[in-house]
């Protein structure tokens, strides 16, 4: 009996807890960069999906610049070597994209809804750059060692019928996303230019009154958000594998994040980033196994005992933010400011 609940354990963990954890790093970064453009600049990017692309791609072209001058970091993935190109890049984009569009339309107090269609306008023309310059393909730019545990050795190990394997992907994008959390927080709470961020999302007026520079606070917030985007983004293309239009589709996952953890709070966005993703993986799984070793069933059923398919997967986010909205509109954290 013990050793049934143990690998149904081990179902658990390497189906849904590990890519759990993964998937909700990456939304969690995602979610923090639209967070801190709602906090501080008042609207809500629906071009972040394709800044996180833009970001991956430019990463990727590197990487395989790289690859061609026999440059790496074996065991690691030598993405994380060209990163740092990808994060200047998206940063100069971001910082183009503000001066071109939407410092005219701060300039003029557009309302809202006016940024929001604006935004999506810029998705479509970064969506389109991206297509023009790598194309509508897969692209797989994954290398070093690609499990840090295997499930046949941690089989071998336990003795388990189940095993429990850790891709290094999954690895670089725990420790990457809780390294980057902290600089940000810390960044935020610590500094003066973190202190000077957090005054003017919480009050514009009483802000300039203070004599803080609003441009100056703008520019910083679209350095950490190009940042983040290319940093989410490249660690979703290499767990996943990179394929633009994924970057459409994720939007939805990272909006519905920001706003069940409350939109406009850090804290929140990481924390809706982590229920969706866990949510999805637990909706979409298949229980069958985990059932048998659980239940012990000498005659399993035959279908897959699954909640809903995984086709439907993104449909889960998009029920959890209207369950979210209709039960609890502020999210889980209460947040409109840093």
């Amino acid at each position: 009996m013990l050793v049934d609940s143990l690998n149904a354990l081990a179902l658990i963990t390497n189906f849904i807890i590990v890519p759990g954890i993964a998937y909700g790093s990456q939304l969690a970064l995602g979610a923090l960069g639209v967070t801190l453009v709602y906090s501080i600049l008042r609207f809500s990017n629906f071009a972040h999906g394709e800044l996180m692309s833009f970001g991956a791609m430019f990463t990727i072209l590197v990487t395989f610049w790289f690859k061609n001058l026999n440059l790496s970091i074996s065991p690691l993935p030598t993405a994380l070597l060209a990163l740092p190109f990808g994060i200047i890049i998206s940063i100069l984009l971001c910082l183009i994209i503000d001066r071109l569009v939407f410092k005219y339309y701060r300039k003029v107090k557009s309302e809202n809804v006016t940024y929001l269609i604006v935004s999506i306008g810029v998705m479509f023309t970064i969506g389109g750059l991206i297509r023009f310059i790598i194309g509508p393909k897969d692209r797989v730019f994954t290398d070093g060692s690609r499990f840090i545990l295997k499930a046949r050795e941690f089989k071998s190990f336990t003795g388990l019928s189940e095993g429990i394997s850790i891709k290094m992907t999954q690895g670089v994008t725990f420790f990457t996303a809780v390294l980057v959390v902290a600089f940000v927080f810390w960044f935020l709470n610590k500094t003066k230019t973190g202190k000077s961020m957090r005054a003017y999302s919480d009050n514009e007026d009483l802000a300039l009154l203070s004599g803080i520079n609003p441009e100056r606070v703008i520019f910083i917030t679209w350095l950490l958000v190009g940042s983040l985007a290319a940093i989410a983004g490249t660690l979703y293309g290499l767990d996943k594998s990179y394929k633009p239009f994924t970057y459409l589709q994720i939007l939805l996952p990272i909006f519905a994040s920001a706003i069940v953890g409350g939109i406009g709070s850090p804290l929140g966005a990481i924390a809706g980033g982590f229920v969706i993703a866990f949510s999805e993986l637990f909706i979409t799984f298949a229980y069958k196994k985990f059932f048998t070793y659980m239940f012990r069933l000498d005659n399993p059923p035959d279908g897959l005992l699954q909640i809903l398919s995984t086709d439907y997967k993104i449909a889960v986010s998009f029920v959890i933010l209207l369950i979210v909205l209709l039960i609890r509109p502020s999210g889980i954290f209460v947040g409109k400011t840093l």
